[in-house]
């Protein structure tokens, strides 16, 4: 999860320290003033900034500047190069450059043929086109603060490769900027809603829905006492913010050709424009329930300017928004988990802004898990700025150690651990057969849980029973419904019809319960004094040993043993 570099960099105290979101289509620039996140905007006053980086007789334009230039002159504006990075020419997907700078093969490396230089062309690799886009990032930040960045921790997603980070940490050092760690994206989401001082560090499970503008991720994240372990992953690049613009560019490029005859996707100018004006209007439709789509000269001379509301928006994108749901449901599948085991799914990157990819998530998973996202959580976290907040607050907890004692406690052999594959617990209920879980599966060891178990009002002996357990879907069908009696009475038959079609709304009832699995130990408590309590420890060790403790709550002594 976790990645730095080796790089001789500042000494610990004399750090300037940011957080780096380093999109493949917008990045975020984080740093931590009082335990507190705040994304930093740059010159122009945005807090995402288009990863891009434009080149117009010598002179540099990066940001919205250069994402202007896509539509004037794309050959000489590059974007969504990040994917590129520590990539072979011959294993890239170039897709999304189709309408900017393409990208050419220079001895089997990813390049860029831009005219840099009032006089010359230059051809620039990918990872000297990122080193030049960090520059500005950390300049942005440096002016913002005030005094130089000198490093940063970076997130990336958890489908890059070893060649890839090790691209990334070379294109940064390259910059001016040390590295101090590589943190995966979902990881920091998780992190930045858990450094807020009213968060509940509870053991979980969650699912990052991280859907950006040419890709969408899905991490499934078991939180196990602040340690958080990666589960299952899924990557798609057929559903993104990038589909729901070409689902608008289609409905408004058909509205255009019924007015004047003429296809402005036919024009590559025209096509820039309408591209550009639908990702503002669908950026527009999350935010309110209607938007304005105005172009001046649209093609052959036509202005065009037409109104769409949301509900029309998610109509024509609803194959996108089908395909986000079947990416999130495959995910947890992938895990092994059911949509019952997750506690809370916390929505991130630029899409996660529109509201139907929420509600649709709320009606995937039960009333009980939390949909962090703007439309369905007050409390929720500009999805845009998660990650980069994530990144600053590791930035600010690290910052102080030396390069080598980050890259010791980050080592693969320090972090992965084992984890116990079920759940332990202790059986309950008047007939022994309700399970209490104290330790969840996927939890990290060594790991020492604690519980007070209920014991009989009156006291007496009572027989403690530790097991494993697990979790299975109980599916509760309706009951179904008795024949309907004949009348000859033809309105009341219409009647009963309507009564009878709302009876038939009822859907089969899903729920989560556990199942007991292998007994572990038993520890008998002697003498429980009328309204007493038992408290159960359950210590496993790295070996995967278990050591179990019982006491009554306030008196001596109690039963130890080891498993």
């Amino acid at each position: 999860m976790a990645e730095n570099a080796s790089n001789a960099g500042p000494e610990p105290g004399s750090r300037v320290t940011i957080g780096i979101t380093f999109g493949n289509s917008n990045s975020s620039i984080a740093y931590t003033t009082d335990s507190k996140a705040e994304v930093i905007a740059d010159e122009a006053g945005d807090r995402q900034i288009p990863t891009v980086l434009s080149y117009n007789d010598g002179d540099e334009y990066y940001g919205g500047q250069a994402k202007a230039f896509l539509v004037r002159q794309p050959k000489i504006t590059i974007a969504y190069f990040r994917d590129f990075l520590g990539q072979d020419f011959k294993s890239i997907d170039p897709t999304h450059c189709h309408a900017a700078a393409h990208p050419e093969d220079t001895s089997g490396t990813v390049s860029f043929s831009v005219k840099d230089k009032e006089e010359e062309s230059s051809t620039l690799s990918v990872s000297e086109v990122s080193t030049r886009f960090m520059r500005r990032l950390v300049s942005a930040a440096s002016d913002y603060l005030g005094k130089k960045v000198t490093s940063a921790v970076i997130t990336v997603p958890t489908s890059y490769t070893e060649k890839q980070r090790e691209a990334l940490i070379k294109a940064a050092n390259d910059a001016g900027l040390e590295i101090l760690q590589l943190i995966a994206d979902p990881v920091a989401a998780i992190l930045a809603y858990d450094a807020r001082p009213e968060a509940d560090i509870s053991d979980k499970i969650v699912v990052v829905a991280d859907l950006g503008g040419t890709r969408s991720d899905v991490t499934v994240v078991a939180s196990r006492g602040g340690m958080y372990t990666i589960l299952a992953t899924a990557h798609d690049f057929d559903f993104a913010g990038v589909h729901l613009d070409n689902a608008l560019m289609e409905h408004f490029a058909k509205e255009f050709m019924k007015k004047h005859n003429t296809d402005p996707r036919s024009n590559p100018k025209s096509l820039a424009k309408l591209r550009l004006e639908a990702e503002a209007t669908k950026k527009a439709l999350s935010l309110g329930s209607n938007a304005q789509f105005s172009v001046e000269s649209l093609a052959d001379g036509y202005d065009f300017s037409v109104s769409i509301n949301r509900i029309r928006y998610e109509m024509v994108g609803r194959k996108v928004f089908d395909g986000f749901n079947r990416l999130v449901e495959g995910a947890v599948k992938k895990a092994g988990l059911d949509v019952l085991d997750v506690d809370e799914v916390v929505m991130c990157g630029g899409t996660s802004h529109t509201p139907r990819i929420a509600n649709n998530l709320r009606g995937i998973f039960p009333e009980t898990t939390t949909i962090q996202a703007p439309a369905t959580s007050t409390t929720a976290i500009n999805p845009s700025e998660l990650q980069a907040r994530g990144a600053a607050l590791q930035a600010s907890l690290i910052q102080e150690y030396e390069a080598a004692d980050i890259e010791q406690s980050t080592h693969p052999a320090v972090t992965t651990v084992k984890h116990i594959a079920n759940a332990i617990g202790v059986v309950t209920g008047e007939n022994g057969d309700v399970f209490l879980p104290i330790m969840p599966a996927e939890t990290a060891v060594p790991a020492r849980r604690t519980v007070q178990i209920p014991t009989p009002a009156e006291g007496g002996d009572v027989l403690v029973r530790v097991v494993e357990g697990g979790t299975h879907i109980k599916v509760t069908k309706p009951e179904p419904k008795p024949a309907k009696e004949a009348s000859d009475d033809k309105e009341d038959d219409e009647d009963d019809s309507d009564f009878d079609s709302d009876e038939e709304e009822e859907e089969e009832k899903r729920e989560k319960i556990w199942k007991i699995g292998g007994e572990l130990a038993e520890a008998a408590i002697r003498g429980v004094k009328k309204g007493g309590k038992v408290e159960v420890t359950i210590n496993v060790a790295a070996d995967l040993g278990v050591t179990v403790t019982a006491r009554e709550v306030g008196a001596k002594g109690g039963v130890r043993g080891q498993i």
